[in-house]
């Protein structure tokens, strides 16, 4: 890196600054190759990560409001990744709302293959030049996007395909060329094609899409591995499918026509269908993705050993910080259970660690009882029904939903 630090910046911002407006004006701006740290990711593979300088930090972060102020008109209603003013819980809430007021049968859990490490540059320019006439600020993104990274062996490796994760601007430039090749055609197909309800929703490189019919979802599947292909992406074919799924999928299964609905996993949250307790209606509802639970509480339990020697106030401390970073985003309706269980299963935990470590004076409960109290926060909703969030929304292309008579996808 150029070892330049935000207290250099604070200290001499002013000439540091002027410098940097001067040297991109001129030309002589040149980004420099970001360091490449890897990160574990849930399923034991690893994710590349750029860390860029500041110098070039500030720079993406001023091109992105640009860039932003361009295309936040452009993009379409049903994409949420990456979006001021928009947020995880949004998309998961429109999915919800618009599985339960149309005539969903068929689900498509659509996974693209190695999305961010497989844009094509060339492709990526050419979407830019669409809405940006402006070529010193395209030579500047093109640069971004070649200059490459320094790995682990402290060796230069350019890139010639991708969007680096951890750049500032990737983001953007990701929901650009999802806006081209992905949204674009699959609201004109959506219009020209099918015959029932269709409903989607995105996240980045997320996607749900809901079909009436599934000579729709079929037709759309192989539609979009032709088109992707065009453009350098894959369908993930282990990861996508095809699930029936809904309340008329339900209905079918009570009636034993057809085995039971599958289930899906979007945004953190498996999506399945039941009965309510009175068991006169079917609903949908969404549950922390096991596996994902199962990591976090395995993880936890590892951090607590390493905190054994700890003062129990100090691990109390973290462990509210950890468990209220759960419930603010897993407490949504209806996933009461898994709350109750991530929970039950850390103090568990907590317990055990201190019987061990004061193994001379035995943690009594009633001690034990009232550092849980103090400490560990009550399993709490704190998210509205979707329902609710969704209709107060003042945009209208909060998910995209037609058919041959309606259409309620503000684009």
């Amino acid at each position: 890196m150029d070892g330049v630090t935000w207290d250099k910046y604070q200290l001499f911002s002013k000439q540091l600054i002027k410098q940097l407006c001067e040297d991109i004006q001129s030309g002589r701006y040149k980004p420099k190759p970001a360091r490449r740290i890897y990160i574990p990711k849930q399923d034991g593979s690893q994710r590349p990560l750029n860390i860029l300088c500041i110098r070039d930090k500030i720079v993406q972060q001023a091109v992105s409001k640009v860039l932003e102020s361009i295309y936040e008109s452009d993009f379409m209603g049903f994409s949420y990744g990456f979006r001021p003013e928009r947020s995880q819980h949004q998309a998961l809430d429109a999915l919800y709302v618009a599985l339960n007021r149309r005539k969903i049968n068929w689900v498509l859990d659509l996974d693209i293959t190695k999305f961010f490490d497989t844009v094509e540059h060339d492709w990526l320019i050419q979407f830019l030049e669409h809405r940006v006439a402006d070529k010193p600020l395209l030579k500047i993104i093109t640069k971004w996007l070649k200059v490459g990274y320094v790995d682990e062996h402290n060796q230069r490796v350019k890139s010639l395909l991708g969007t680096p994760q951890g750049a500032v601007i990737s983001p953007l430039l990701a929901n650009v060329y999802l806006h081209y090749t992905f949204d674009l055609w699959l609201n004109r197909e959506r219009h020209r094609s099918a015959i029932g309800d269709v409903i989607m929703v995105r996240y980045a490189d997320d996607a749900v899409i809901g079909f009436q019919y599934k000579n729709d979802a079929n037709a759309c599947l192989e539609g979009l591995k032709r088109r992707l292909t065009q453009f350098g992406l894959s369908v993930h074919p282990d990861k996508t499918k095809l699930i029936h799924f809904g309340r008329f999928a339900f209905e079918d299964f009570k009636r034993g026509k057809v085995q039971r609905p599958g289930t899906f996993d979007f945004l953190g949250f498996t999506h399945y269908c039941d009965l309510t307790k009175s068991r006169k209606a079917i609903v949908i509802k969404r549950k922390t993705i096991k596996k994902r639970l199962i990591s976090k509480i395995k993880c936890v339990r590892q951090e607590l050993k390493k905190r054994l020697h700890l003062p129990p106030w100090k691990v109390g401390k973290w462990l509210n910080q950890i468990i209220r970073g759960h419930i603010n985003y897993y407490g949504v309706p209806m996933n009461g259970r898994s709350l109750n269980l991530f929970i039950t299963e850390i103090t568990n935990a907590w317990l055990k660690q201190l019987r061990r470590r004061s193994q001379r004076h035995k943690m009594t409960w009633s001690r034990f009882r009232k550092l849980v109290d103090y400490w560990i926060p009550k399993a709490r909703i704190v998210h509205p029904y979707p329902e609710q969030r969704f209709d107060v929304r003042p945009k209208v292309g909060a998910v995209c939903v037609s058919s041959a008579r309606t259409d309620l996808c503000g684009g």
